[in-house]
């Protein structure tokens, strides 16, 4: 017998767990989600990271955090320490999937500082060191979509570190986001690395349109917009396929592709429903396509491996219905450009809100840890 998550991979969807956290690395726990749930890869945020590390309930980090105390370490230090040793140990789990996949899989995300987001100097800086410190080849830098983001984007890809691009909500970053991509591989090439060694997703971000589309859709009487409830999200993840089978079908990508270069995947990101009244399982089965990455949090993965109707593509035949979604939201005048920008600036500000409460917790472990790790 099969299970829905095995049939997810078999219809070419590559399935990343959304959360990380050291008491998971040393209990086994991902590396069980890796043969009983198929997972093959890991994505993390700094959301992530203040749940694990802040975890009351968990003192796998206090030893660490004690001799770090011990050495006179600074907060950011520690974060970055703690971070970026999560990030190695599971890369070496993942490293017989990574092997068996020629590198396609067995990734583990790491992002730069959200403080950065709109700093391109400091993001390229910072995703260097940590593609150094972290020193694996399975590794990815998370760098965000955004305006500042996307020149440092090309410039990381250039130097041969393989990066995941977060906080894409619309068609028109994403393009850019693409652009970059091709742009950074190029450079790369002219620099003289080995394209087939370089990496890349996209993550295209879901269930948050939905939440923003659907509470502007409230506002209308008009029952059409009661239909449109719950579809933007995936129409527009659907039409960014779309988008992506485009351009990496052009002579420009081609040539690349040709020369050893990968495309660069559409990943689905943030495909826990917000919604209760949704089925839990909806960010999965509806974005079944090839060559494209779903990153779950557990309640989805088990959500879907318990009961998930995997019934083969659900998205290259869509984009008709995708485009009318999207026709329909205009004409009663809901302005998506604004909730893309919204959402972008609110993904920003809640990923800084997270560091800084990562840094606040961090900050009160220090300062309690024993005098004599001091």
């Amino acid at each position: 017998m099969t299970t829905p998550t095995a049939d997810l991979a078999a219809a070419g969807v590559s399935i990343w767990l959304d959360d990380l956290s050291r008491s998971r690395i040393t209990s086994g726990n991902l590396a069980g989600l890796i043969e009983s749930r198929d997972v093959t890869g890991v994505t993390t945020n700094p959301t992530i990271f203040q749940s694990a590390i802040g975890n009351k309930n968990d003192d796998s980090y206090s030893a660490q955090i004690a001799d770090l105390a011990g050495r006179g370490a600074s907060v950011d230090e520690t974060i970055f320490e703690l971070t970026t040793d999560d990030v190695r140990d599971a890369a070496d789990i993942f490293r017989p999937v990574f092997d068996a996949t020629d590198g396609l899989d067995g990734r583990v995300s790491i992002e730069v500082s959200p403080d950065l987001a709109h700093d391109t100097d400091a993001t390229i800086a910072q995703a260097k060191e940590l593609w150094a410190k972290v020193d694996r080849p399975n590794a990815l830098i998370k760098i965000p979509a955004t305006k500042a983001g996307l020149p440092a984007i090309t410039a990381v890809l250039a130097e041969g570190i393989s990066v995941n691009v977060t906080l894409i909500f619309s068609l028109d970053r994403y393009a850019d986001v693409i652009d970059a991509y091709l742009a950074g591989i190029e450079q790369a090439q002219a620099n003289g690395h080995d394209v087939s060694k370089i990496h890349s997703v996209a993550s295209f971000f879901v269930s948050r349109v939905d939440t923003e589309v659907d509470k502007r859709l409230s506002a209308y009487s008009d029952p059409a917009a009661e239909e449109l409830k719950s579809t933007a999200g995936i129409a527009n993840a659907r039409l960014a396929y779309e988008l992506f089978e485009e351009v990496f079908a052009s002579e420009r990508a081609t040539a690349l592709t040709g020369a050893g270069a990968h495309v660069q995947r559409p990943l689905w990101a943030s495909t826990g429903v917000k919604d209760p009244s949704l089925p839990d399982t909806l960010y999965v089965t509806e974005l079944v396509a090839p060559g494209t990455v779903n990153t779950m949090p557990e309640k989805t993965l088990e959500a879907t491996f318990d009961h998930g109707v995997i019934a083969g593509d659900t998205v290259t035949g869509s984009y008709v219905g995708a485009h009318h979604v999207f026709d329909s939201l205009a004409e009663l005048g809901v302005d998506f450009d604004d909730v893309t920008q919204v959402l972008e600036d609110e993904g920003v500000e809640k990923f800084i809100a997270s560091w800084h409460d990562l840094q606040k917790t961090v900050a009160e472990a220090l300062a309690q840890a024993p005098e004599t790790a001091r």
